[in-house]
């Protein structure tokens, strides 16, 4: 992923977490993208609940940690 389609992404999510960028979707879903390693993502719902990653196993704690504390933040 180029660094133009990266600033993209930051520029157009609701909030940016420790690197991470949120998107909600159109479906209601939320997508969370790792800034930093952009092949590591994550699909959550409005209530943190896991749906698709490909993160590891620590990665993915760390984030739904996130999601937790954050997603209220997330314009609606």
């Amino acid at each position: 992923m180029s660094e133009k389609e990266l600033m993209n992404i930051a520029e157009s999510s609701e909030i940016i977490v420790a690197g991470y960028a949120f998107m909600k979707r159109e479906d209601g879903f939320i997508s969370i993208l790792n800034l930093e390693r952009p092949t590591s993502a994550m699909v959550v719902n409005m209530n943190s609940e896991l749906l698709e990653t490909n993160m590891d196993e620590i990665e993915q704690k760390i984030v739904l940690d996130l999601c937790k504390k954050n997603l209220q933040f997330m314009e609606d």
